[in-house]
């Protein structure tokens, strides 16, 4: 968010989900993503699916 000069609550605001979900999300603490979420979040940031998530 931060290289993207978007802040936490402004993206919330735009994906459609709540400023907590987001930190949720951003904290690996979601047992699950929707997928019109994950497509939210990559239209905003301008990213792929891959550039959110990784796997360990």
């Amino acid at each position: 968010m931060e290289e993207r000069g978007i802040t936490g609550a402004a993206l919330a605001k735009e994906v459609g989900i709540t400023p907590v979900n987001l930190s949720v999300l951003k904290n690996n603490r979601a047992k699950a993503v929707r997928f019109s979420t994950l497509a939210a979040l990559c239209a905003a940031l301008d990213c792929q699916p891959g550039d959110i998530f990784g796997v360990e």
